[in-house]
């Protein structure tokens, strides 16, 4: 970890030790790495005497996969804070990414974020930003640290649900022997690596199966680019909600000649596009250009307008 990044997590650790209470919100529709993030930054807060709110951006709806994490801190975005002393944004790497919650962080006294995307511009008062971090929740893990909070088997569990779900179970090319340090510790602290991945890999809804059944069937490989479309009426018809179909994108990705996958899926107003690469595209780029942002190898972006033309944007920009 770099000295910076130290710096920041240490101004960041005196400012939210001397708050009686924290705010904190991560992006909308989250993942596991924000859910485990916020989940365990609020339960440390807790149980060292601090009173602890948080929320998301619309649409309010955890996976039942994430049931056994501690999320009594949740309340839905219109009881959040209108203008909170400390906001802590957590996984968010730009502003829009908080949905209604952005309001809030307009008016807080003080916003401190909390990130590991490489396309985060650094907003806020006081931002931790470390593209090297495999997680947020890696970055939370050391912000605990230095706040000498508690790390319960519950606040471990749920950070290591971010490091495992951001690190793909440790596949990604973010894996580096930092976080492999940092996710033993969690398990040493009482978090079950079985447990979690059962969880996070293999605890689906059985409508989950005709959804991917539909979005497999309608895949279209073209010179390395590999994309399928996720209708609305997809999950509704299988009584699946949104929330359960996220990892989607991870059964697209497993063709071996795919370089760049798209999931595109419809949402009001339009499509949200799901990108992951093996490592030449990067991502991460075609994202920014839309609006969007992530990494390198994982990123996404909201679009509008005709289905064959978003396509098309993606597949030009995958060969560049």
């Amino acid at each position: 970890m770099k000295d910076s990044i130290r710096r920041a997590i240490a101004r960041a650790a005196d400012v939210l030790g001397a708050a009686p209470e924290l705010a904190v919100a991560c992006h909308v529709s989250p993942d596991g790495d924000a859910l485990g993030s916020t989940a365990g930054l609020a339960r440390a807060a807790a149980a060292a005497g601090k009173r602890v709110v948080a929320s998301f951006g619309s649409p309010f709806a955890v996976s039942a996969q994430y049931g056994f994490l501690d999320l009594s801190c949740l309340v839905p975005p219109q009881d959040f804070p209108t203008a909170p002393k400390l906001m802590v944004v957590l996984d968010v790497a730009a502003l829009d990414r908080l949905g209604e919650l952005a309001g809030p962080a307009g008016r807080a006294e003080m916003v401190v974020v909390v990130d590991h995307h490489a396309t985060n511009p650094g907003f806020g008062h006081l931002s931790v930003v470390d593209p090297r971090a495999a997680a947020t929740a890696e970055l939370v893990y050391h912000l605990i640290r230095r706040l000498g909070w508690p790390l319960d088997a519950e606040t471990a569990t749920a950070l290591l649900v971010g490091i495992i779900s951001d690190t793909g179970r440790f596949q990604y090319s973010s894996t580096a022997p930092g976080v492999l340090r940092v996710a033993a510790r969690l398990v040493a602290a009482g978090a079950r690596p079985e447990a979690i991945g059962q969880r996070l890999y293999e605890w689906r809804p059985f409508g989950y199966l005709q959804v991917a059944a539909a979005v497999l069937g309608r895949a279209r490989l073209e010179d390395g680019f590999l994309w399928s479309v996720l209708y609305a009426g997809d999950g509704a018809a299988a009584g699946v909600g949104p929330e359960d179909l996220d990892l989607l994108i991870d059964d697209l990705r497993v063709a071996r000649e795919a370089e760049v996958t798209a999931l595109i899926k419809e949402v009001a107003g339009g499509w949200k596009v799901s990108l992951r690469s093996r490592g030449r595209v990067d991502v991460g780029v075609i994202a920014a250009r839309h609006g969007g942002g992530g990494h390198h190898n994982a990123a996404g972006f909201n679009a509008r307008g005709d289905l064959e033309a978003v396509v098309a944007a993606v597949r030009e920009q995958a060969h560049d």
